[in-house]
């Protein structure tokens, strides 16, 4: 990323400044210690990632404003870009994003702020964190990798690196690892129980054979004693055929004698109804003159209904017309009182104008003592920015005293607490970690007693299942043969009437189940026994329901208590993983010892140096110095503030000034509108009484009246008419009797003749069917009734049915259990396939779990990127301290010890090396630490660009320099212009006249009263 132009408005302390990069390769950013320096800086990042150091959105606004807006040009891989970033207090951001065409430039915002910065992203290849960890050096950040401990280093880099996601992806592998582990473990114990049932494979198929041989017995009998039941029912069948035709003739000679009843009730009623058409007929001259009355009175009250629909519709008008004619009146009132309202309105403003222009006198008086407020402030102004660089430096000196002080307190502290610790902990943690553990090894078999429970339970609880699905089966085929009993009965309890209504001599249906005629003693027989079947299967059923009850309480029971034991299993593998951290935490006790000799020592040094002062003897001379130079300027800064407030005070003189202006504007326009106004209030008055005497309206309101007046219709007519025409509504329903019984009467004639016919026929066919009952009857008595042979075989074959069914049940029973095991045998295969392939899928995400660790994939590519870091920044340290340091990363360093006892640990251990020897880092002084950081800093910079997959053009470097001295001074700047080749534009911040004359273009940096200021000098 090069920049090219940047546009703030309202950003921080600036108001409004254009800044143009245009040939612009290594610049300097200078000015005093809160010009807004680094606020150029942080309007860039704001721009492209809408990241900044503000604690909320709106504190980016400058003071006093509603808006920001930054414009930000820059070109990368090959193109020319343009960020516009804006917002407003309070509102959600605004965000363009477009890209130079050649001739203009063209949009690729997207829809939405998100989108629209992911997409800035992707074009730039740079998120914000890889930009302030790369090419942005922020202040205070340089040694901030130095001063850490080696393990926190190596977080450190790993979070730069990013590495945090590898352990994520250890997490989901370790989630995944428990998962099949846990279905491994549910796939060995079904195989186990599986192989228990296909044991019973070879018994249950004995069983089978058994079942069919003594099935086959039982049907060879059953089919000789159906063929004998046949022949008997067929003659019996020829007997009931006589019966059915019996019945027969019996039924139709009673549809004959009620038929022969019907009609003769049919023609009494129909004597009745020619008596009353008669009556009628006889009327026929007053029923005529009755209606003729009816139609007079209905011509009448058409005639006065017109006139009704004419003078409603009059009315209607004049209403619409008395309506029309009030709105015009009052829009001409609403108009008459906004006059005058406004009148009454300028009125007031005149009033207030006056009052205003009233104080002249003395808001000149007030504008005259703020000329000179502003005056004596300038020149105090002018003071404070001469003396504020050295106040800036004393209190510099002091910050840097105070945090070489608090550096070797800090470490003085940390050194005591971790003193302190390790002794406590060798003398209180070791005895209750060693307690601890023991109890968790405890706790750990006592869960694998419950493990072996568990599944104890679970085997208890499939054999419930499997007697439960038996128990089922069995309650629906107790429930089907019920069914089919209750059918038979309903058969066999059908009674039989005559035709007349009356039950004749009761018949007995043939038998459900063989279609055989049954007599009253066999028919007894047959419902008993069904009866008792039904008892029993009833008893059956209840007691099939009761233990389905049971089974499923028991099933439920243990179903809550396996969830219970697996609950309390859910901590078995976190026990674990607590006892392996225990035994390590017990094993690091012992390492301890060796540290804290060295740790003792360690703090008697630093408390030596606190006690001397020797570390800050520099600081010391330079602060003394510095306050000499103050004391010779005389500036008090509580008189500054003194007239600061002051010129506040009186800044009202200038909003009052210019109210005077605005007041005798206004009184002159106020004054010029008020005679038009009256004006045209006169004139409405004179339109509104117009309106009321001579307007078109009007006229037309006389004519409708005279209309009215010329219908003449009187309601009270109308209502006598109506009145009188409801009370002969009478005669209509009359007329129309008269005309139905004229037409009815030769048909009921008619009907009466043929009536009697048909009762004489009646009576003769009944005669004929008489004689052929007596025939029918004296065939049934000579052929013989096999009702109780037929009933006694029946019961026979229903007996061995019963038989057949019980053996065939069982049969199916054990059919269907043969069938259960080979479906078993086969899902067992299935099942010891996918145990095969989970175990090893298992072994797969646990290794994948241990790759993903800190000791996996993220500590192989520390161990590869760090031989690059050392090498970069050997080669920028090298150009910084004229070839005198050199910085060696160490990743593995040996405990102390005896050599046999000695073991290799993982470390970052950074090694500085001199003309004098290698030296741990606190000994080197504040100008060759800076070096250090700087050049381990512009190495990690340069690193992490390039594994963003985008080249590291655009270098900030935003640190202070003032622990160098002219020496160091003149060698960092060469080592800026000898790395200047490798990118296209270097910024430096820097405060120090001797560092910034070094650089030919500068950007100054100012603090005015308009806000910072900037101005650019190639």
């Amino acid at each position: 990323m090069i920049p090219q132009k940047l546009q703030l408005k309202n950003f921080l302390s600036y108001h409004e400044v254009t800044l143009d990069f245009t040939g612009l390769h290594t610049a300097c950013i200078c000015g005093p210690n809160g010009a807004g320096k680094s606020s150029l800086l942080e309007a860039i990042a704001w721009s492209i990632w809408g990241n900044s150091r503000a604690a909320t959105e709106d504190d980016i606004i400058s003071l006093g404003e509603k808006e920001v807006r930054v414009d930000f040009t820059f070109s990368t891989h090959g193109n020319i870009y343009r960020v516009i970033r804006g917002r407003r207090r309070g509102q959600s951001p605004t965000l363009e994003f477009q890209v130079n065409t050649g001739s203009q430039f063209k949009s690729l915002t997207q829809k939405g702020v998100r989108a629209t910065q992911q997409s800035i992203i992707e074009h730039l290849k740079l998120d914000y964190d890889t930009f302030v960890n790369s090419a942005y050096l922020r202040q205070g950040r340089a040694d901030e990798f130095m001063l850490k401990r080696p393990n926190e280093r190596k977080e450190i880099l790993a979070s730069l690196l990013k590495l945090d996601q590898y352990d994520t992806l250890g997490e989901k592998a370790k989630d995944i690892a428990r998962q099949f582990k846990a279905k491994v473990e549910i796939l060995e114990q079904s195989l186990e129980a599986n192989q228990k049932q296909l044991q019973e494979k070879e018994a249950i198929a004995q069983q089978q054979t058994n079942l069919k041989a003594t099935l086959a017995q039982l049907q060879e009998k059953q089919e000789t004693d159906r063929q004998q039941l046949k022949q008997l029912q067929t003659q019996q069948h020829e007997r009931q055929t006589w019966e059915k035709l019996l019945q027969g003739q019996q039924q139709q000679y009673d549809k004959l004698v009620q038929e022969c009843y019907r009609l003769k009730q049919e023609l009494k009623t129909t004597q009745q109804q020619q008596d009353e058409l008669l009556a009628v007929v006889k009327q026929e001259n007053e029923i005529n003159a009755g209606y003729t009355h009816f139609q007079n009175l209905q011509t009448t009250e058409e005639s006065l209904s017109g006139k009704f629909k004419k003078h409603q519709n009059a009315l209607n008008q004049r209403q619409q017309l008395q309506e029309k004619q009030r709105q015009q009146l009052q829009e001409v009132q609403n108009k008459i009182q906004q006059c005058r309202a406004q009148l009454n309105s300028l009125k007031e403003q005149e009033q207030e104008n006056l009052h205003i222009l009233s104080k002249r006198a003395d808001i000149e008086t007030a504008l005259t003592k703020l000329q000179a407020a502003r005056t004596k402030l300038n020149e105090l102004d002018n003071l404070q920015v001469e003396i504020t660089p050295l106040l800036q430096q004393r209190q510099k000196l002091q910050t840097e005293l105070e945090k070489g002080q608090a550096r070797l307190s800090a470490r003085l502290e940390e050194l005591n607490s971790r003193v302190c610790q390790l002794r406590r902990t060798q003398q209180q943690k070791q005895p209750q970690l060693q307690a601890t553990l023991e109890e968790v090894v405890t706790e750990i078999a006592q869960l694998d007693n419950r493990r072996v429970y568990q599944k104890r339970v679970r085997e208890k609880g499939q054999e419930r299942h499997q007697f439960l699905e038996r128990l089922i089966r069995n309650k629906k085929d107790y429930e089907t043969r019920l069914g089919e009993l209750d059918q038979k009965l309903q058969l066999l309890n059908q009674d039989h009437s005559n035709g007349n209504g009356k039950v004749a001599v009761k018949e007995y249906p043939p038998c459900p189940l063989c279609d055989r005629p049954l007599d009253e003693h066999h028919w007894h027989l047959v419902v008993d026994k069904h009866q008792t079947q039904q008892k029993e299967i009833r008893d059956l059923l209840w007691v099939a329901r009761e233990q389905l009850t049971l089974s499923e309480r028991e099933i439920q029971v243990l179903r809550t208590e396996y969830r219970q034991i697996d609950e309390e299993l859910g901590k078995y593998d976190e026990l674990r993983e607590r006892r392996g951290g225990l035994q390590v935490q017990l094993d690091n006790i012992k390492k301890d010892e060796s540290l804290l000799q060295e740790l003792v020592e360690e703090v008697a040094e630093v408390e030596r140096s606190l006690h001397t002062g020797d570390f800050a003897v520099n600081l010391y001379a330079e602060i003394s110095t510095l306050e000499e130079q103050i004391q010779e300027f005389n500036y008090d800064d509580r008189s500054h503030s003194l007239a600061r407030e002051e010129e506040k005070k009186l800044r009202w003189a200038e909003i009052k000034y210019g109210q005077i202006k605005d007041a005798e504007n206004k009184l002159g326009k106020v004054r010029g509108q008020m005679p038009e106004i009256e004006e045209q209030i006169v004139s409405l008055e004179q339109d509104l009484e117009r309106q009321k005497q001579t307007s078109q309206v009007q006229q037309q309101i006389v004519i409708i009246e005279r209309e009215i007046s010329e219908i003449g219709y009187d309601l009270d007519e109308h209502n006598n008419v109506r009145s009188e025409l409801r009370k002969a509504q009478f005669w209509l329903t009359r007329i129309e009797k008269l005309r139905q019984a004229q037409k009815q009467y030769p048909q009921l004639v008619e009907r009466i003749n043929e009536l009697k016919g048909v009762i004489e026929n009646r009576q003769q066919d009944l005669a004929g069917i008489k004689g052929q009952i007596s025939i029918l009857n004296q065939q049934l008595e000579q052929t013989p009734n096999l009702d109780e042979k037929i009933t006694y075989l029946d019961k026979k074959i229903q007996d061995r049915r019963g038989q057949l069914d019980e053996q065939l049940g069982s049969l199916g029973r054990v059919q269907q259990q043969l069938q259960h095991l080979e479906n078993l045998h086969v899902q067992n295969t299935q099942q010891l396939e996918q145990l095969q392939t989970t175990k090893r899928q298992y072994r797969v995400y646990q290794e994948l779990s241990l790759a993903f660790g800190k000791k996996g994939i993220q500590a192989l590519m520390i161990e590869n990127i760090l031989p690059q870091l050392e090498a970069e920044t050997n080669q920028i340290l090298a150009r910084l301290s004229a070839n005198q340091l050199h910085v060696q990363f160490v990743t593995q360093k040996a405990t102390k010890g005896s050599k046999k006892n000695s073991k290799w640990i993982d470390t970052l251990d950074i090694l500085i090396a001199d003309t004098k020897g290698t030296r741990p880092y606190e000994t080197y002084s504040g100008g060759e630490a800076f070096r250090v950081n700087f050049a381990i800093r512009l190495a990690l910079s340069k690193l992490l660009a390039q594994r963003s997959g985008t080249a590291l053009r655009m270098l900030i470097i935003d640190e202070g320099f003032g622990t160098q001295d002219a020496e160091g001074c003149d060698r960092l700047i060469a080592a800026i212009n000898a790395i200047a080749a490798d990118f296209s534009c270097i910024l430096t911040v820097t405060h120090i006249p001797h560092f910034k004359e070094a650089f030919q273009a500068r950007i100054e940096v100012s603090k005015t009263a308009q806000g910072s200021q900037i101005m650019l000098s190639v």
